[in-house]
């Protein structure tokens, strides 16, 4: 079966019949009105429940939650379908407003259980009809001693609005704005951001040079707008650290995804011993493709003398094949995202750069975006994301205060999924030369999700740090750049010199302080997991069935402890290079 361009986008009439449906603006109301008579029966008493009250307040706060997370999930999902849509802007705006107010409303409910006296919160905490909400009221008191006064955190919510969220916004609809001209097969296009990237896994090395420049080029004419972007979101952190009696940028991160920073910090200084592994392959790669040396351009190039392109449809076959061989119920949850209409991936003008999946709530289906441009890079992003589409449909069986899995082990499916595409790949093919790309592609991928994400963090972490010390120039965020991404290269790339500009683009520098690690986090768990799974075989499935189901219901340490995998293992992460190893060493074979 084929796909026309309707086929190519989602659906979201099952949410609301669209931005002027009464049911949405009924709901904008409802959750007002919830959230008014909430804060009037429990502002100032929830220290003073007993534990039945005290249930009774988290269920009424988790149904209140899902009705006023929906409205914002729509808005935010035709917002990034096309933010040049006068109407999703005023959607979307009306939304963060009123998601902003919301959690202002709601905010005493959190500051009162974190600043519960300790021995009623032991005594509370203790209690089995409490078991479900033990995991979430630990994790609020751990930031006690961060925590202002429910007047100061309404003011710092109240002025985030015109603050870093403003800044955020601005970000989001420059970046969606751009068009680009550049001339291909000797004419002249206009193309969006997703299909410029998409060429860098052109056969032509020109084509993938001047590809790369022109999108980074585009980026440098708006220079001073992402780089006052990036300087205020910046200032707004330090400032808020220094609010908080935080000690590091990274700190409110680890926190908040139960992570000790030695264990962070244990996992990106073992990456970084790694690099050289990373050089090898880029060495070889080089040889494959005739060249002295590698830019950095044509680390995605494809291996042979054939570009591989694929339709959307052979795209589903291939990634729902994938997992039909794993699980048949991984198999329907990712055939009903194409059943049900709850993809978008066309490229447009206008439309969000990237790719993600939103888990909406445990009553609604999550949905997925992606930008296909036919490589086999964006296969494997199709597999991606429905592994997040997965985990969040198992997730499904939590109550909404533990749905969503923490940042470390919110990448675990996504990247169990590309490694099920893989090894379907591979066994299904019988041509050398096609799995030699197979397998370059792969090692690709694990260098982007562990070494480029492990560059990206230390970048990250150095602006927060320079900005403590002054505003940062566009020149010194590209030489940071410049710097942290030569420690990975060594001599075994050349860097374009548009590439200076290479951070302007990550939006995960605006919108989730130090997100970057969580991508290196899960691509070596699961390089762990995997190997369980090729050892065990179908054993496995429960187990790895279970992590997911389990949401954000435990900490990444206690969810991932019944597959035998100890965090706090100095040996850990190195484990998952080894896999890197091996890979690298099969590849030499075949070569």
């Amino acid at each position: 079966m084929g796909y026309d361009i309707k086929d190519l986008l989602w659906n979201t009439a099952p949410l609301y019949t669209g931005p002027e449906s009464p049911d949405l603006e009924g709901d904008f109301e409802a959750a007002a009105t919830g959230a008014n008579g909430f804060r009037e029966r429990y502002r100032g008493r929830v220290a003073g429940l007993d534990v039945v009250e005290l249930q009774k307040a988290l269920v009424e706060y988790e149904e209140l939650e899902e009705l006023i997370v929906k409205p914002q999930l729509y808005a935010h999902l035709l917002f990034a379908a096309d933010s040049e849509n006068d109407v999703n802007k005023r959607l979307s705006q009306k939304a963060a407003e009123f998601g902003n107010l919301m959690s202002r409303e709601l905010l005493f409910f959190d500051l009162e259980i974190i600043q519960m006296e300790d021995k009623a919160f032991a005594q509370l905490i203790g209690d089995e009809r409490l078991a479900n909400y033990r995991h979430y009221m630990e994790s609020l008191r751990k930031f006690h001693p961060h925590t202002l006064t429910e007047r100061e955190e309404s003011l710092l919510k109240q002025k985030s609005l015109t603050g870093t969220e403003a800044f955020s916004r601005l970000f989001d609809e420059v970046s969606a704005s751009f068009r680009y001209t550049m001339t291909l097969d000797g004419e002249e296009r206009e193309f969006t951001g997703e299909e410029l990237l998409g060429l860098l896994h052109h056969t032509d090395a020109m084509v993938r040079e001047q590809a790369f420049a022109t999108f980074l080029k585009r980026h440098e004419e708006q220079g001073i707008i992402f780089s006052s972007v990036f300087n205020t979101v910046a200032l707004d952190h330090g400032q808020d650290l220094e609010l908080r009696n935080y000690k590091s940028p990274m700190e409110p991160t680890n926190l908040g995804n139960e992570i000790p920073a030695e264990v962070v910090e244990r996992m990106m200084s073992v990456s970084e011993a790694n690099y050289p592994l990373a050089q090898e392959y880029f060495r070889l790669k080089a040889k494959l493709l005739n060249l002295d040396k590698l830019k950095n351009t044509d680390v995605y190039a494809p291996v042979g003398e054939i570009e591989q392109h694929y339709t959307f449809a052979e795209a589903r076959d291939l990634v729902i094949a994938a997992y039909d061989r794993f699980s048949p119920e991984f198999r329907d949850i990712a055939a009903a995202f194409f059943k049900d209409g709850r993809i978008d991936a066309l490229p447009r003008i206008g439309k969000s750069g990237g790719a993600f999946c939103m888990g909406m709530t445990p009553r609604l289906a999550p949905y997925v975006l992606l930008n296909f441009t036919g490589n086999l890079r964006d296969v494997a992003t199709v597999a991606h994301e429905l592994g997040h589409g997965i985990h969040f449909t198992l997730a499904q069986r939590q109550t909404m205060v533990n749905y969503h899995a923490p940042l470390p082990l919110a990448e675990t499916a996504s990247v169990f999924g590309e490694m099920l595409l893989t090894r379907h790949m591979l066994e299904g093919e019988t041509d050398k030369q096609v799995k030699i790309a197979l397998l370059c592609a792969k090692i690709e991928d694990i260098i982007a999700t562990t070494f480029r994400q492990n560059v990206l963090t230390r970048f990250e972490e150095r602006m927060h740090l320079e900005r403590k010390k002054g505003l940062l120039t566009a020149t010194q965020l590209c030489d940071l750049w410049w710097e942290e991404n030569a420690r990975l290269y060594g001599d075994s790339v050349e860097m374009i010199e548009a590439y200076r500009w290479g951070w302007s683009y990550i939006s995960h520098f605006i919108h989730t302080r130090f997100y970057c690690y969580s991508y290196t986090f899960a691509e070596l768990l699961v390089l762990s997991l995997y190997q369980r799974y090729l050892k065990e075989g179908d054993a496995f499935i429960p187990t790895y069935r279970e992590i997911l189901a389990g949401g954000g219901s435990k900490s990444p340490a206690d969810t991932v402890r019944p597959a035998g995998i100890d965090l706090a293992d100095p040996d850990f992460w190195q484990n998952g290079y080894d896999v890197l190893t091996g890979l690298l060493e099969e590849l030499k074979q075949l070569v």
